[in-house]
């Protein structure tokens, strides 16, 4: 009986010495993997921008995600749209030359990260405050949406002359 209480104190024990060891090796293996990291440090002037994208296939996404409903662009031809299928969205290329390329293919991602003052009385919100523009996360792959992005970037204001 004696011999039985020594044994399991000793498995006691040595289990108890075992998880602490574990527990002090755990943070001499996050050490580890974290040496040489000062290597890797981002560059102070390090900006995420896309790869080049290729505006005509872009305006391929345009015309099968049915943009055209609601975004007017200017100096392009689409399918008409019925009045009653109209949504509401700004003209395109006006703002073709006011932001990067990076900006639409957000917009596109993330409607709703940016909202502007007034953008409720144009009708851009739904009553929840947040953009009717739905993302394209689960349906686009990143292709599309770097060249939907290019294509947008690439619209320029058509230019009228009048006399």
């Amino acid at each position: 009986m004696r011999l039985s209480i020594i044994a399991t104190l000793i498995l006691v024990v040595g289990a108890g010495l075992v998880f602490f060891a574990s527990c002090s090796n755990e943070g001499k293996v996050k050490k580890a993997s974290q040496q040489g990291m000062e290597k890797h440090e981002m560059p102070a002037d390090w900006k995420f921008t896309l790869p080049k994208g290729e505006p005509a296939q872009g305006r391929e996404v345009f015309v099968q995600l049915e943009c055209y409903k609601c975004h007017e662009v200017k100096g392009e031809t689409f399918p008409r749209v019925a009045e009653g299928q109209k949504g509401v969205g700004p003209e395109l290329s006006r703002m073709a030359s006011l932001h990067p390329v990076e900006y639409f293919a957000e917009s596109v991602i993330d409607p709703n990260r940016v909202i502007y003052p007034g953008d409720k009385e144009k009708g851009y919100l739904g009553e929840d405050g947040k953009s009717k523009m739905p993302d394209y996360n689960e349906l686009l792959t990143v292709k599309q949406v770097v060249d939907l992005a290019t294509y947008i970037a690439s619209l320029k204001e058509a230019k009228h002359t009048g006399h």
